[in-house]
């Protein structure tokens, strides 16, 4: 949870600047400075408010379909009515969430069937640290967060994805065995639909069946895995990650570019996030990707302590992440 919002905050104020501006701007990247005053994007934002929707559906029992969407949904349309909400939140977000606000309307009405933007999984890693949960909720329960907002169905895999990347660096999978694992989620749930949680949300689409729907979304994550093993079989940690594995607009790029820059410095997770903060693409949603594989690797002690206490929202971060540790 630190290492996200850490990476979130590092990466706003160069994303969609290309990399020589940042360099301008930041001096060379390997020294890149946190900030003084350490303010995150609305990707840190949404990921308490899914921490907190969770926390809420959980203190009511098993998790469950019905028993997250409630408190989940509750927590987006808060966090779209907020003054806080002024960090260039995307479109997708925004548009999905004044829709959620209508209590009458379904949430599979409400979702953006046609967006596989970024904001369906850089908010997902809750998902991943959270004990207990068997892979069926985890999946579910990631698939059903991205399909609040956005319901294409290359978001509702990369949301399956990075919170299972997440969860396996928590459980201390090898780094270098990582894309080899993600590769083999996506093959083994590439025809899954997960009905019990996503409901009819596959006939708001094109496709002409679910399992038509859920493959077109596994694939195009499949190829995204794809580059991000391409790149990293002749790395070059001093060019721009995103000309190898995407910019990072769209869910299945930000997921990939930051598996490259986490796998590009394993041990050194300060490393990782700068080098996701220097690039050409959504630089926040990026290192906000790389800080979560990175600190759920190396735990929260892997941090700058300096740069752990000026971080915005530092108090509830932690108590999430001393309550999912628990």
């Amino acid at each position: 949870m630190t290492g996200l919002a850490l990476g979130d905050a590092l990466g706003f104020p160069t994303e969609f600047n290309d990399v020589p501006q940042i360099l301008a701007k930041c001096g060379p990247w390997r020294s890149m400075p946190l900030p003084a005053r350490a303010f995150v994007t609305d990707d840190t934002q949404m990921t308490l408010a899914l921490g907190r929707g969770l926390r809420t559906a959980m203190e009511r029992g098993t998790l469950a379909p019905a028993r997250m969407e409630r408190p989940v949904r509750e927590e987006f349309v808060a966090w779209w009515r907020s003054p806080d909400n002024n960090r260039a939140p995307g479109t997708t977000c925004l548009v999905a969430c004044e829709q959620l606000s209508d209590e009458g309307l379904r949430w599979q009405e409400a979702s953006r069937t046609g967006s596989k933007g970024c904001g369906a999984n850089m908010r997902v890693a809750p998902l991943g640290l959270i004990p207990g949960l068997s892979d069926e909720v985890r999946s579910g329960a990631a698939q059903l967060q991205a399909a609040l907002t956005h319901g294409h169905p290359t978001a509702l895999a990369a949301g399956d994805l990075v919170a299972y990347a997440v969860h396996l660096l928590a459980q201390g999978a090898r780094p270098g065995e990582l894309v080899g694992l993600l590769k083999e989620h996506a093959l083994a749930n590439r025809s899954v639909y997960r009905e019990r949680w996503l409901g009819d949300l596959w006939e708001f689409a094109q496709d002409h069946s679910a399992v038509a729907f859920t493959e077109r979304g596994w694939d195009e994550c499949l190829a995204a895995l794809g580059r991000v093993q391409a790149a990293l079989s002749d790395p070059d940690p001093e060019a721009d990650p995103c000309l190898g594995t995407g910019e990072g607009r769209v869910a299945e790029e930000a997921m990939a570019t930051a598996l490259l820059c986490f796998l590009l410095f394993p041990a050194e997770p300060v490393t990782a996030i700068r080098r996701a903060a220097c690039t050409s693409g959504d630089s926040g949603s990026i290192a906000c990707l790389t800080g979560a594989f990175a600190g759920a690797h190396l735990g929260a002690g892997a941090w700058p302590q300096d740069w752990v206490q000026r971080i915005e929202y530092r108090d509830e971060l932690l108590v999430f992440g001393a309550l999912w540790d628990r």
